[in-house]
């Protein structure tokens, strides 16, 4: 015990002396805010915005890296199996993929309800009313119920937030997997609130219901007593992300779960029974563009195999388990009995995991460089990165998976880049930052150019 006992007592003392710093800087205040935003636990009079609504999910990265290093910390002193590195680093790239989709967007998708609410409103509710910012929250979950309902029972929107479950998994990241087009799939089913929620409020509300939902991936906290019955919590959460029967199609509520009690798809947990998590047919793959596209193909294939257009209609718009002669979301007796299974998993050496993590913070640094500019970009040189930054990210999922052809793509591009660093002007970019990555991918680059994929030696399990 003396071991954890002085582990606990570092990162304790390492919390006291940057809570003393944070207080000394004035930034203790708006570090409370923000850890309170992830439980939604939040002042309205602070978030109450007339017009310019700040981009709170974006500034919350630093606390769902903190979530996730205490939640591994916890995991470890329990003795429980902690964050896999090729798993983990999945999850954090497709979280990425979606910011990147929302540079390219540029919150495209809340135009329509914009238009709505300015020209077709029929309730006039006052902004700076708390009464408003409480009606916009409960408003804003009940849309998300359908939303991620419909994400579930519709085949073409399913697509998209498999996604989100691809992951054998159950951790704190995996509440930032998600697809670059989800945005995309539900934004709809929030019109109605456009006659009388204003613009503000709900952009406010659609954040804070997403940062909520972060915590509520893990398996560190069992139960939270009497909450459990209003409130969406980690337990609940477990049954919808399990791949068995009795998960399937529970669970769908964002902040409270009353919903699901409401309409029939509440569903306990069960306490002798191991829940299998990710898809029922899973993808043996960490390659994020593949996780992000192949279940489109699928729908695609199947709408291609049905020979009438009642049919073809059917398998994309109706749910992932339909079959002709089925009910819409199929029957029970059709689907696939998931069983406990082994995990995918490719055994690399550590010299190789250092690599891809070090490799991996540099794609979040230049990302958080093209976000902090990205509004004053040529949208063409945005695009252009946010491909870069995808193409990285698929590297790196490949070299986990040791695809043959890894070591070609990442010798690629380590060579754009080195290009890129001698060819392109970066402003307000730090030159020894500059000079370190562009030393840093040379040496990569040379380092690919003499290996193959037989050096590694990676044993796959």
């Amino acid at each position: 015990m003396e071991p954890i006992s002085n582990c606990t007592e570092a990162v304790t003392s390492v919390f006291v002396k940057l809570l003393q710093n944070e207080t000394k800087n004035g930034h203790l205040d708006q570090f409370v805010k923000g850890l309170g935003r992830m439980f939604y636990i939040i002042d309205p009079s602070d978030t109450t915005f007339k017009d310019q609504v700040p981009n709170f999910y974006r500034n919350a990265w630093p606390y769902f890296l903190l979530f996730i290093l205490i939640e591994n910390l916890v995991l470890y002193l329990d003795k429980k199996p902690t964050f896999r590195l090729n798993d983990g680093l999945t999850s954090l790239s497709h979280g990425l993929v979606q910011e990147c989709g929302r540079l390219i967007f540029r919150g495209a998708e809340s135009y329509a309800y914009v238009y709505l609410y300015e020209n077709f409103r029929i309730v006039e509710l006052r902004w700076d009313q708390a009464s408003t910012w409480y009606l916009a929250a409960v408003g804003v979950d009940f849309c998300y119920y359908w939303v991620h309902r419909a994400c579930h029972e519709v085949h073409i929107l399913w697509a998209q937030h498999q996604v989100h479950h691809s992951s054998e998994e159950f951790n704190l990241a995996v509440g930032l997997r998600q697809s670059l087009l989800q945005g995309w799939c539900g934004f709809i089913f929030y019109l109605p609130l456009a006659f009388a929620i204003p613009p503000t409020h709900f952009l406010t509300h659609q954040q804070f219901n997403l940062l909520y939902q972060f915590w509520i991936h893990t398996k560190a906290v069992k139960t939270l007593g009497p909450l459990e019955f209003f409130f969406n919590t980690p337990q609940h959460h477990r049954v919808h992300h399990g791949a068995n029967i009795w998960c399937l199609d529970k669970n769908y509520g964002g902040v409270l779960i009353i919903w699901d009690r409401i309409f029939g798809t509440f569903a306990e947990e069960r306490k002798n029974e191991e829940i299998v998590y990710g898809l029922v047919f899973n993808q043996p793959s960490f390659n994020i563009l593949h996780l992000q596209t192949f279940y489109t193909a699928y729908v695609l294939q199947r709408f291609r195999e049905m020979n009438c257009w009642r049919h073809k209609l059917a398998a994309i718009f109706y749910g992932p388990s339909w079959q002709p002669g089925r009910p819409r979301l199929g029957v029970d007796e059709d689907k696939f009995k998931v069983v406990p299974r082994q995990k995918y998993d490719v055994k690399l050496p550590l010299w190789c995991n250092i690599y891809l993590l070090v490799h991996f913070c540099i794609v979040v640094y230049g990302f958080q460089e093209l976000a902090s500019r990205h509004l004053v970009l040529n949208p063409v040189t945005v695009l252009a990165f946010v491909i870069y930054i995808i193409a990285s990210l698929t590297s790196i999922g490949l070299l986990f998976d040791n695809a043959p052809y890894a070591c070609i793509m990442e010798l690629f591009r380590c060579m754009v880049l080195v290009t890129a660093l001698q060819k392109l002007e970066f402003k307000d970019v730090d030159n020894g930052v500059l000079v370190g990555c562009e030393a840093l991918f040379v040496l990569s680059g040379l380092f690919w150019l003499l290996q193959s994929v037989k050096v590694l030696q990676i044993k796959e399990i």
